[in-house]
């Protein structure tokens, strides 16, 4: 199976067996497989391109000598969410993407940490708590379903 096959057929099995319609991982209804083309119509991923958006304006208000510190290390951990879970739809096996999808996983405890640190230097009041949360039950919801279907 190609990873184009593997990537749909993914999402179909993920959308019809674990989540409710409200929590589908890719845009558009199960039936219209035409809108499941790459990792752009994970709804994982663009939640996670709206958490580095998101992000990227809470840390423009972080002190200026925190630019090469704390400031890069939550872009860099936010940004690698995303770009993860593209880098592994975008692979041709099941091992392949879940190894990016663990990486995102990681990246995203990472964030959590970092954003928990910077409200500590009260250089924000903002965790993003339910973004973080929903996106780590997506990403625990696709790689559940992965291993599940391994064997």
């Amino acid at each position: 199976m190609n990873g184009t096959a593997l990537l749909k057929f993914l999402l179909v099995t993920v959308h019809c067996s674990l989540f409710t319609s409200n929590c589908s991982l890719f845009t558009g209804h199960p039936k219209d497989m035409s809108v499941v083309k790459t990792h752009k119509d994970l709804q994982v991923w663009q939640k996670a391109m709206d958490l580095v958006v998101e992000v990227y304006e809470t840390t423009k208000k972080f002190p200026a000598n925190e630019i090469y510190g704390l400031t890069n290390q939550i872009r860099r951990s936010v940004v690698s969410i995303p770009s993860n879970i593209a880098e592994g739809a975008a692979r041709q096996t099941e091992k392949e993407f879940l190894q990016f999808l663990y990486i995102a996983y990681g990246s995203l405890a990472e964030l959590e940490t970092q954003l928990i640190l910077a409200t500590r230097l009260n250089y924000t009041e903002t965790v993003h708590t339910d973004a973080l949360e929903q996106i780590r039950k997506m990403l625990s919801g696709l790689i559940n379903n992965i291993k599940a279907r391994k064997g």
